[in-house]
C-alpha cells in the first residue's frame, strides 16, 4: 500500500525490518540505525521535501529477515531504479548499523553511481565492547524495556528495579553493558518511543544482524567506489571510535568526514540538524553523473543565510563597510544603486590580505540588492585529498552556501552564460597571501581571457578595489620569513604540491601559487572600504574583442581602474572622522547600532 503524505509516500511492507527513504527524481534510502521506527529522518522530511519527492518505505519491527535478504531487496530496488535512469546518481543514508548495509550494497554494485550518507557508521563488532551488552541481554528476562525505563528514571521505580540492579552487580561484564545501555539512552528525547519497540529478542537480533551486515561489508570494502560523506557527532559515539573512522576514510577513495561537534547518537533527530545544508554544503548534490557548480548549486534559505549573517557580524561591526558604487552619469554614491541588477555581470578586483573583502562583499550584495555574487574561488575550499595537508574543508562551507564556485575556465564560462553576478580575482592566492610591504600590489597575469570571454556573452565589466586590511592587522611573519624556518618550510611546500595536484588542469604561474598562512597580529579596528567604478559594457563588441590585441587593451584599462579606484580609498579615508574604531563606537551609542556610520565627503571626487 502507498500512502502519499504531502511531497511523500509511504510503503507498508511486510517482512522486513529496517527503514528507507526515496526520491522520485533520485533514489535516495534511508537504512535506519539501531532504532529502526523510520523516525530517523522525520524533521527532516519538510526540507528533504521541497527539493524531493520523497518515498518512505516501512518495515515492520518484528520481522526477522537476516541482514543478506535486506541487503538484496535494497540492491534489487537500486539496480531497478537505474535501469529506468541510469545517468542519475543514487543516494543511500545509513544510521548507525545502516552504515554497514549501505556499504555492502555499495560493494556489491561498484557499476551504479552511488552516493552514500553515512551518519555516526558502525562497520565493525569485534572492537566495540559489544560482547557484554549480549551478556546482559542473554541473562534478562523478556520485558526488558519495562525495567530499562523504570532503571533510568523515565517511569516511577518498581520491585523489578531491585532485580534488575540485584543481577547486574552479579555479573561484571552485564554491568559494563549496563553503563553502554544507559549512555544510549541518554541520547534521544524520543527515549520512550524506543524503548517500547525493544523486547530482548530485537536487541539481541539487531546485534546479530550488526555482526552480519559488517562482515559481509568488511570483506568487500575494497570495492566500494561510492561518493560518501561520513558524519560524526562529537558526543554518545558510544557504538563506535575514531579507529573504525579512519579505517573507512583510507579504504573509501572517495570520502569526506564531517564531525558535528555539538551532537549525539540520533544525530537527524536532534535541534539544528538539517541534513539538505549538510548535503549543500559538503557540494553533494547533483543531478547528474558529475557535479555541476552552476547547474547543480541551490540557493540559500533565509536561515542559511541568517547564519552566514551571523557568523560576520563581529567583522561587520568591528571594520563599519563603507560601499561605493558609480552611476552612469559618473557620479559615485554611496551604495550599490551603480550596480546593474540583470546579468551576466563580472566584477574584478584586488584581493586584501587573507581574502577578507569576500565576505564583507557577498553579504552586501546579498542585503541591499538582493544579488547573489559567485566568487571564483581557490578549489582546495571544495576539494581534499586523503592525507593531504591542506585546510579542513568545513572552513569553507558558509562560502560554499553562498555560491563560491571553483575557479576554472569552464566554470567562468558557464557563469556568464547563465547570467549570474561573478567576481574575479585575477591575482588570485599570490595577492591574497602577499608578502610584507606588498599591500595593494597588483600580481595579475601578463594576459587574460576573462574580456573575451566576457565579450561572447555581452557581460558588462565592473572594475573595483578594496582596501582596509592595514587598519585591522600587522604582518609580522610573511612567506620569506616562514621560508628560512625549516619546519614551516616543509609544511608550505607539501600544502603546496597539494594545491598544484587540485588544480592540475589549470596551466600557467596561477595554479602553482604558494599556500601558507601569513603571521598576522591585530591592530585597533580601522575601516573596510569598497569602490565599484564605472561598467565597461562589451555587449555588441565580441567581434571586436575577440581579437587579443584589442581584449588585452580592454584588460589593461579594467586594471588600471582597480588602481585607480584602490587609490582614491587610500587618499579619501584619510579624511574620514570615523576610520578609527573610537569615534565609530560612540556614534553607535548616541544613533543605534543598526544606523550606517558617515564617512568621507563624496562631493569632492
Amino acid at each position: 500500500m502507498v500512502v502519499r503524505h504531502g511531497g511523500s509516500h509511504r510503503w507498508n511492507v511486510a517482512h522486513v525490518l529496517l527503514n528507507l527513504l526515496f526520491f522520485s527524481t533520485y533514489l535516495f534510502f534511508k537504512i535506519s540505525g539501531i532504532d529502526g521506527t523510520g523516525l530517523g529522518l522525520i524533521r527532516q522530511h519538510k526540507r528533504l521535501g521541497e527539493i524531493f519527492d520523497i518515498w518512505c518505505l516501512h518495515f515492520p519491527v518484528k520481522d526477522r529477515t537476516p541482514a543478506r535478504d535486506i541487503g538484496k531487496l535494497i540492491e534489487k530496488t537500486v539496480r531497478s531504479e537505474h535501469y529506468r535512469f541510469p545517468n542519475r546518481p543514487i543516494y543511500i543514508v545509513g544510521e548507525s548499523i545502516g552504515a554497514s548495509l549501505a556499504l555492502d550494497v555499495a560493494a556489491s554494485n561498484p557499476d551504479i553511481d552511488l552516493v552514500l550518507i553515512l551518519a555516526n557508521p558502525v562497520t565493525r563488532f569485534t572492537n566495540l565492547m559489544l560482547q557484554p551488552v549480549l551478556a546482559l541481554l542473554e541473562i534478562l528476562p523478556d520485558g526488558v524495556p519495562g525495567l530499562i525505563t523504570e532503571n533510568f528514571g523515565f517511569y516511577q521505580a518498581s520491585p523489578l528495579t531491585e532485580m534488575f540492579e540485584t543481577m547486574l552487580n552479579e555479573n561484571d561484564a552485564a554491568q559494563m553493558g549496563r553503563g553502554l545501555l544507559g549512555d544510549f539512552f541518554a541520547t534521544s528525547s524520543n527515549l520512550p518511543t524506543l524503548i517500547r519497540i525493544f523486547p530482548k529478542d530485537t536487541l539481541l537480533w539487531k546485534l546479530q544482524l550488526l555482526k552480519s551486515a559488517s562482515a559481509s561489508a568488511n570483506s568487500q570494502m575494497d570495492t566500494v567506489n561510492a561518493q560518501t560523506l561520513i558524519l560524526l557527532s562529537g558526543r554518545d559515539q558510544w557504538l563506535m571510535n575514531k579507529e573504525d573512522i579512519e579505517r573507512l576514510r583510507g579504504a573509501l577513495p572517495r570520502c569526506e568526514v564531517r564531525e558535528l561537534e555539538n551532537n549525539g547518537q540520533f544525530l537527524f533527530l536532534e535541534d539544528g540538524v538539517d541534513l539538505v545544508s549538510i548535503i549543500k554544503r559538503a557540494y553533494y548534490y547533483r543531478r547528474g553523473k558529475s557535479l555541476d557548480y552552476i547547474s547543480d548549486y541551490i540557493l540559500p534559505t533565509p536561515f542559511e543565510f541568517k547564519e552566514y549573517e551571523e557568523s560576520q557580524r563581529l567583522l561587520t561591526a568591528v571594520t563599519s563597510p563603507v560601499f561605493l558604487s558609480t552611476l552612469k552619469n559618473g557620479a559615485v554614491v554611496r551604495s550599490l544603486a551603480g550596480i546593474p541588477s540583470e546579468g551576466p555581470v563580472l566584477y574584478v578586483g584586488n584581493h586584501m590580505l587573507l581574502g577578507m573583502e569576500l565576505h564583507a562583499i557577498a553579504l552586501h550584495f546579498l542585503k541591499e540588492r538582493n544579488i547573489l555574487l559567485r566568487g571564483l574561488a581557490h578549489p582546495l575550499m571544495f576539494t581534499k585529498k586523503t592525507g593531504s595537508k591542506l585546510p579542513d574543508m568545513q572552513l569553507y562551507d558558509l562560502f560554499r552556501i553562498i555560491g563560491a564556485v571553483p575557479v576554472s575556465g569552464m566554470n567562468f564560462y558557464k557563469l556568464l552564460r547563465s547570467k549570474a553576478h561573478v567576481a574575479l580575482y585575477p591575482g588570485g592566492v599570490r595577492e591574497a597571501l602577499h608578502r610584507k610591504g606588498e599591500e595593494y600590489k597588483l600580481f595579475w597575469p601578463e594576459h587574460s581571457e576573462f574580456v573575451r570571454i566576457a565579450s561572447k556573452f555581452g557581460a558588462k565589466i565592473i572594475p573595483f578595489g578594496v582596501v582596509g586590511e592595514d587598519d585591522l592587522c600587522e604582518m609580522v611573519l610573511d612567506y620569506d620569513d616562514q621560508m628560512k624556518i625549516p619546519f614551516l618550510k616543509n609544511l608550505i611546500e607539501e600544502i603546496t604540491q597539494d594545491s598544484v595536484n587540485l588544480r592540475n588542469d589549470e596551466e600557467g604561474e596561477l595554479g602553482k601559487q604558494d599556500l601558507h598562512l601569513p603571521g598576522i597580529v591585530p591592530k585597533i579596528p580601522g575601516r573596510f572600504y569598497a569602490y565599484f567604478g564605472k561598467p565597461i559594457d562589451t555587449e555588441g563588441r565580441e567581434k571586436e574583442l575577440n581579437n587579443k590585441e584589442k581584449a588585452h587593451e580592454v584588460y589593461l584599462q579594467v586594471k588600471s581602474e582597480v588602481e585607480r579606484c584602490m587609490n582614491y580609498l587610500k587618499i579619501k579615508r584619510e579624511t574620514d572622522p570615523y576610520r578609527n574604531i573610537l569615534p565609530r563606537s560612540l556614534y553607535y551609542l548616541t544613533h543605534g547600532f543598526s544606523s550606517q556610520i558617515p564617512t568621507f565627503d563624496l562631493r569632492n571626487h
